[in-house]
């Protein structure tokens, strides 16, 4: 059984940086792409950035030059590197994984960006 649980979230001030971590239980993580989507209040779930076990990374237009997502497979991780937060990036961040689609979802984990 497949399960992802994210870690990293928390309130932070504008301009500062935290890092989110997702880690993958169960089989098919080396092969499978990875991604972490996030929805703000009032908002449907965006895709903030991807990664795949073959091709480099792609990220949403607002999060470009941000934000970095990354991924350890010896240790079924996946991380996103947030730079730079805005007020505009909080919401509620989900990690999934799969291939044509996004089967695994984690539980999702709180950023807040506020002064």
């Amino acid at each position: 059984q497949v399960q992802l649980v994210e870690s990293g979230g928390g309130l932070v001030q504008p301009g500062e940086s935290l890092r989110l971590s997702c880690v993958v239980s169960g089989s098919g993580f080396v092969k499978s792409a990875l991604a972490w989507h996030r929805q703000a209040p009032g908002k449907q779930r965006e895709l903030v950035a991807a990664i795949t076990s073959s091709n480099g990374p792609a990220y949403e237009d607002s999060v470009k030059g941000r934000f970095t997502i990354s991924r350890d497979n010896a240790k079924n991780t996946v991380y996103l590197q947030m730079d730079s937060l805005e007020p505009e990036d909080t919401a509620v961040y989900y990690c999934a994984m799969g291939d044509l689609e996004w089967h695994y979802w984690g539980q999702g984990t709180q950023v807040t960006v506020s002064s």
